[in-house]
């Protein structure tokens, strides 16, 4: 519905229009130049369908949050990490409108003297999929976080840590334990990260008959995450499950494992547990099992997550191509493995010189024709 402009008995202008809700809204001004640029600016995005009720902007960003994340798709650990980004910002209390981009800069730069640059990114990405939301439910007209500058992160290549076999050598040597009972069978858990690329709470969610040991393989369906005091049974991260063929010394292994721990041996057996419940989470990382295997072998520094680069940089040592490493891995994406693992595949460099040498070989070679 068009406007109207009239002239109020105080002198003063009056412009009126009608919302995207039928409701009548007026803003009075002293000059009628202004009520008539300000009411072509209303109409404009009715018409173009970027309208923002004036109103709609006043509720806080923390109230704005609350109400939307019930309505998210998220498992209990992504729920957690939002509200920790959510209530690390400085300006949760302020009206959504009222927030500018200087604000959402003002808390990277606070927040960049006490995380690392992943971690900064990994919530500010949160942060900014509330004022996108917030765009789209037409309650503020732009995001403020758009152009923010965060952090540089290290090169992939950089901060990559990969264990050396003889490293990983040691981490299974020491991962089983006859003095603290807790480990017994934890090497088993060790193996399955390092020869098998799982995640940690894949290798976890690992059940007696997911394994096929005729057909020297692996069936990955499931990922244990803690949920409150208990754990949640859930589809592996992006939904990657897949099929890992296993060497025929990790297939010995796990049987081995199987017929001590599992003598069953039914198929919804947990194959790693703590009393009766799986292992996950914290039994894991803090209860004796890898942090106690970490310091027994004198390699703190190395994490549960390190054996998956471990098995992918061993993969691409030994000539697999992108697609086999990403559906060993589990990854969504050829994308995702090239971001990933890129700085391990030979390079032009690498096969130029690797084809030469062999031609040199070849030419010094005593059995070479003169």
């Amino acid at each position: 519905m068009a406007g109207s402009i009239a002239r109020r008995p105080d002198g003063r202008w009056r412009a009126r229009y009608r919302d995207d809700t039928g409701r009548e809204r007026s803003r009075h001004f002293r000059r009628k130049v202004d009520a008539a640029a300000w009411l072509d600016e209303v109409t404009s995005t009715l018409h173009t369908g970027t309208y923002v009720n004036p109103r709609a902007g006043r509720v806080t960003f923390q109230e704005f949050y609350d109400a939307w994340a019930p309505r998210q798709l998220w498992v209990p650990s992504t729920r957690a990490n939002a509200d920790l980004a959510v209530g690390s910002v400085s300006f949760g209390d302020l009206p959504m409108k009222a927030i500018r981009r200087s604000h959402i800069e003002t808390w990277v730069k606070w927040i960049s003297s006490r995380w690392a640059p992943t971690t900064i990114k990994t919530r500010f990405v949160i942060v900014r999929s509330v004022f996108r939301a917030a765009v789209s439910d037409r309650v503020i007209a732009a995001d403020p976080t758009a152009g923010v500058a965060l952090p540089r992160r290290r090169k992939v290549e950089a901060a990559m840590r990969i264990p050396t076999v003889a490293q990983v050598g040691q981490l299974l040597a020491h991962a089983d334990s006859n003095r603290v009972s807790t480990r017994h069978g934890f090497r088993a858990y060790v193996a399955l990260c390092a020869f098998a690329g799982l995640r940690k709470g894949e290798a976890a969610g690992v059940q007696s008959g997911d394994i096929e040991f005729s057909l020297r393989r692996l069936t990955v369906s499931r990922q244990l995450q803690r949920d409150g005091d208990t754990f949640a049974v859930r589809l592996p991260k992006y939904g990657s499950e897949r099929i890992v063929h296993l060497p025929d010394e990790l297939v010995a292994m796990l049987r081995v494992h199987i017929d001590r721990f599992l003598p069953d041996e039914l198929p919804d057996r947990w194959l790693f547990t703590v009393d009766n419940d799986p292992m996950y989470d914290n039994d894991i990382d803090w209860r004796w099992r890898w942090r106690a295997t970490r310091t027994s072998t004198g390699l703190p520094h190395v994490r549960l997550h390190d054996l998956r680069h471990f098995y992918a940089s061993g993969l691409i040592a030994a000539g697999c191509d992108v697609v086999t490493v990403q559906r060993a891995l589990g990854h969504s994406s050829a994308t995702t493995t090239l971001n990933t693992y890129s700085h391990l595949w030979p390079t032009a460099e690498d096969r130029t010189r690797a084809a030469a040498s062999e031609l040199m070989r070849q030419a010094l070679s005593p059995a070479s024709p003169s």
